[in-house]
């Protein structure tokens, strides 16, 4: 563990170790819940849209897993970006293709009209 966190204090300042491990652990805990909401509504729902969100909140949940594994030392950097940036385009292809999946709505009203 004490080589562990030598590799972190390289790009970490020990003064910010202690707000940064508390942000992410809030970030963890908050992912986590939304992630339960979200199993909790797919199970209701059961639609594609529900599904690809919940996905989404589950991958939100392991991207601040490894972001505080790498703080405490036990993810290496390499792994991080990998998972960490990876994540991110994973999500924002699965938001994107939920807002496709769900169309145009036929109540939606025109920006041109004049009414």
């Amino acid at each position: 563990m004490v080589l562990a966190m030598s590799v972190a204090s390289e790009w970490l300042n020990p003064q910010l170790t202690p707000v940064l491990i508390c942000v992410i652990a809030l970030a963890v805990l908050g992912t986590t819940v939304l992630f339960v909401a979200g199993v909790v509504a797919y199970s209701r729902r059961r639609t594609v849209r529900y599904l690809l969100i919940t996905v989404v909140l589950g991958l939100l949940v392991v991207r601040s897993v490894t972001g505080l594994g790498t703080v405490l030392g036990l993810v290496p950097m390499t792994v991080h970006h990998l998972v960490e940036h990876g994540f991110d385009f994973l999500i924002a292809v699965l938001v994107l293709y939920a807002v496709y999946r769900s169309g145009a709505s036929n109540n939606a009203v025109s920006i041109d009209s004049d009414d």
